[in-house]
């Protein structure tokens, strides 16, 4: 007897210190395994996070980090709102700007898998009247449907932003969307495109586009932070907007839902999205439509020279998505989000299923990403200049 309780009780000490020990052990890893195999500690990389932050001025900010297709990290920085001050927190609701038309993207390419949408199929045919006679159109699109060339723009060219519409028909000498070259030939980004496949699918289907977006993707993947408009729920924590100098612009209350760039979200929301993207089949999302060699983004001319850039990174678009081809580290998919107070930036490297997301409330957000991609995903290969980063 009493041997059995010499056994007995240092056997339970140690059960209960292990389970202690368990108790504190942190939900994430204790360091980020960057894209050339070193790491970096959560600790530094918070650390570095904070003061580059700090030092540009960004009022507030989210970060997630994934290794091999798992969410390793993630963190905070600043302020949601000011007088008074509230703090940014992991679950803050922010503005993902065009970071929409990726995930736009991912609901599309359900709905072609499925067999219920075709990418190929030119946007006159899928709609019963002309462009213009529909209410949101009905102004902007005049002039399109007489253009014949209209008769051959696709779905797919409007998602990889080859049907040649400028980004927005408001940006138009006239207000009007026009056609600048032949489609499927060369790269325009455009946002109105994108309104176009949603509007075309939103008739089909019977359903407004938050409701479909909910449906496919934010419900399944427990995404609570993130939707197409503002739910009442977020009221109490979503992050006001802010210009350069700090000074309040506006609150992200965003209405109505548009595939171009109305979503709301949280960093580690797009980090769930981010994980299944990589643990499934992305089907034609990211197989390349075109070659980008533009220097920039929204070009400046009409006729741009190559850039080394675009040549070393095999810059190019697929379905919603920006593509890198070709770089040290593997293929990679990108997309940005621009927008009044809010600068945003995610990218994955297909290869070591590794990703950051970055979400900032802050029109100095994009002077932090370069430091921040570099020293903590070790990311070099992002094309900046044509970023504009």
């Amino acid at each position: 007897m009493e041997l059995e309780q010499f056994i007995l009780i240092p056997v339970f000490k140690i059960v209960r210190f292990t389970l202690l020990v368990l108790s504190v052990v942190p939900l994430f890893p204790q360091s980020i395994t960057k894209l050339d195999g070193s790491t970096i500690s959560a600790a530094q990389a918070e650390v570095f996070a904070h003061k580059t932050l700090e030092e540009n001025h960004v009022t507030g900010a989210q970060i997630a980090v994934l290794n091999q297709g798992r969410i390793v990290w993630s963190m905070s920085h600043g302020l949601r709102q000011r007088n008074p001050d509230l703090p940014m927190t992991n679950e803050t609701v922010t503005w993902a700007a065009s970071i929409t038309k990726g995930l736009f993207g991912a609901c599309v390419n359900q709905l072609v898998t499925r067999g219920e949408f075709n990418l190929d199929v030119p946007i006159s045919k899928q709609l019963p009247n002309p462009l213009d006679t529909y209410e949101p159109f009905k102004e902007t699109a005049t002039e399109l449907v007489k253009d014949p060339r209209w008769k051959r723009v696709t779905p797919r060219m409007l998602l990889s932003h080859t049907s040649s519409l400028h980004n927005f028909a408001f940006l138009e000498p006239d207000k009007k969307m026009h056609l600048r070259a032949e489609p499927g030939q060369t790269y325009r980004y455009s946002g109105e495109g994108l309104n176009i496949v949603q509007f075309v699918i939103e008739q089909k289907k019977g359903q407004p586009l938050d409701q479909l977006m909910q449906e496919s993707i934010f419900g399944p993947l427990k995404m609570t932070g993130t939707g197409m408009i503002f739910r009442k729920e977020w009221e109490a924590n979503i992050a006001d907007r802010f210009n350069a100098d700090g000074t309040f612009i506006s609150k992200t209350w965003r209405f109505p839902a548009r595939a171009s760039g109305n979503m709301s979200t949280t960093a580690e929301d797009l980090a769930r999205f981010a994980e299944m993207i990589l643990q499934s089949d992305p089907g034609q999302m990211f197989k390349p439509q075109i070659k980008i060699r533009t220097f920039h983004q929204f070009p400046t001319g009409e006729k741009e020279p190559e850039a080394i850039e675009a040549k070393q990174t095999g810059l190019a678009y697929g379905l919603g998505w920006g593509l890198l081809t070709k770089t040290k580290f593997g293929p990679a998919f990108f997309k940005e989000g621009h927008g009044d107070g809010a600068q945003n930036f995610m990218i994955c490297f297909t290869r070591s299923k590794s990703c950051m997301i970055l979400l900032t409330n802050s029109d100095n957000g994009e002077r932090a990403f370069r430091p921040l991609l570099e020293t903590i995903l070790g990311n070099t290969v992002t094309p900046w200049k044509w970023h504009g980063y």
